[in-house]
């Protein structure tokens, strides 16, 4: 028909937008929630972030941080260091494991993308993004015996840019990069330095948007808990179970779960055995850990503990219940803005010797785009000066409990998520505990 729009020419309509500032054009290329989760949001009171407000915030505290330590620019190729950088992504998990994105910020903020065969429509909804590259591969697969080479003209390129941006300061902070990278960087008269503890804390402090993100992160989270909780039953295996939880994480625009850890009776005891075939039995108890990356790309970390079936439970689950409980509320108890990390490793619930073996590996791990800095950890696994820094507002922390003794049948974990305030804390998870298991 001659009054039919062509695709290019329906590209050039303005469209509307999105709770959350994004176009409303059915064509959104950064990945974001879908209408399912903008609903239950709009149902449940919650505003989802403004996105252009967030990625400045984002590239603010980078400036910030660079300035403190008098470095001339960032050097990432962390995919998570990179979405925080830019708000884009790319493969992610394939990036991880074959790093072929990288990403420059100056301390005045000019910042380069290095993509994929360069290609530009994958980062150009956030304007922050000044340039986009092509280069950045310099693993074997995709290098062969020419990463030497390869290296040698992204190390150019580099010296290019901090000579544009950064004056005389050639003090760089990378967080990870292939070994003839490195070398490349230090022939060229780079000072490389630690970008990780950079990022790192620069993503420790959330702004505004990124706690009504993570908001809306974990509301879809607990959203597709529900789903798994109600579909979970006896004769069902661990994967069933587990697939339930990755189908309703994408289905709300979330993106990937970091780990499989998902078991069930004696698979329980001890902790971080991961979901496999195993067949479920009433009467047992079904422990997990979300570890999701959900919408925003942000990192939603829950666990909790449920007992299979219909029947009542054993004294000894009960047992384990209550003590795992009673250590997320007493130690999530001892947080507020100003107190040492040192302070609360020394405060809280003190564990009872019968579960001390199996104890979790930290009291509390910091969150955000992923697990993040700082863990604190028990009085026996603490090394003075390894956390020395104090709690401040916007910090978000998972708080965590494993109960188990050696040689026991099962075990319980359960872990809440908490947001540091001006005078004191938030729990940011809503999801009930197991009323059975709590008796």
């Amino acid at each position: 028909m001659d009054d039919a729009l062509h695709y290019a020419d329906m590209r050039k309509i303005t469209p509307g937008l999105k709770p959350d500032g994004s176009p409303d054009d059915n064509d959104r290329v950064e990945i974001g929630p879908t209408q399912l989760a903008f609903d239950e949001w709009a149902d449940a009171g919650i505003t989802p972030p403004n996105l252009e407000r967030m990625r400045g915030f984002r590239l603010e505290r980078l400036k910030e941080k660079l300035a403190e330590r008098d470095y001339g620019a960032l050097l990432l190729f962390d995919p998570l260091n990179i979405r925080y950088a830019t708000d884009t992504t790319h493969m992610q998990l394939w990036n991880a494991h074959n790093p072929f994105r990288a990403v420059f910020v100056s301390a005045d903020g000019h910042m380069v993308l290095w993509e994929y065969k360069g290609l530009p429509y994958l980062s150009a909804f956030n304007p922050l993004v000044k340039e986009v590259r092509a280069g950045a591969s310099m693993f074997y697969f995709a290098a062969g015996d020419h990463a030497e080479l390869i290296a040698g003209d992204f190390a150019g390129q580099i010296v290019e840019l901090m000579r544009t941006h950064c004056g005389d300061n050639r003090r760089l902070g990378v967080d990870k990069i292939m070994l003839h990278g490195a070398d490349a960087l230090r022939e060229a008269g780079i000072e490389i330095l630690d970008g990780e503890e950079v990022t790192e804390k620069a993503r420790a402090i959330k702004g505004p948007d990124e706690i009504a993100a993570m908001r809306c992160a974990m509301h879809a989270c607990e959203q597709s808990m529900y789903a798994m909780e109600a579909a979970v039953a006896p004769g069902m295996t661990e994967n069933d179970v587990w697939a339930v939880l990755h189908a309703e994480n994408i289905k709300r625009g979330g993106e990937w779960i970091e780990t499989r850890i998902l078991c069930s009776g004696p698979r329980t005891n001890p902790w971080f055995q991961e979901c496999g075939p195993r067949v479920i039995g009433a009467g047992e108890l079904l422990a997990f850990d979300t570890d999701l990356i959900g919408c925003y790309g942000m990192c939603a970390d829950i666990s909790r503990t449920w007992l299979i079936g219909d029947g009542e439970a054993t004294s000894e689950q009960k047992r384990l219940y209550r003590e795992a409980h009673a250590q997320i509320v007493e130690n999530m108890a001892t947080l507020a803005p100003g107190k040492s990390l040192k302070e609360i490793t020394f405060s809280g619930r003190e564990i009872p010797e019968e579960f001390v073996p199996l104890r979790y590996n930290s009291k509390m791990h910091g969150v955000g785009l992923c697990d993040e800095w700082p863990s604190i950890r028990y009085p026996s696994d603490h090394r003075e000066g390894q956390y020395a820094y104090d709690l401040e507002p916007g910090m978000m922390l998972c708080v965590e409990s494993y109960t188990g003794v050696v040689g026991g049948e099962e075990g319980v974990k359960l872990e809440d998520q908490v947001l540091i305030t001006e005078d004191g804390y938030e729990n940011l998870t809503t999801y009930p505990f197991d009323a059975r298991l709590m008796g």
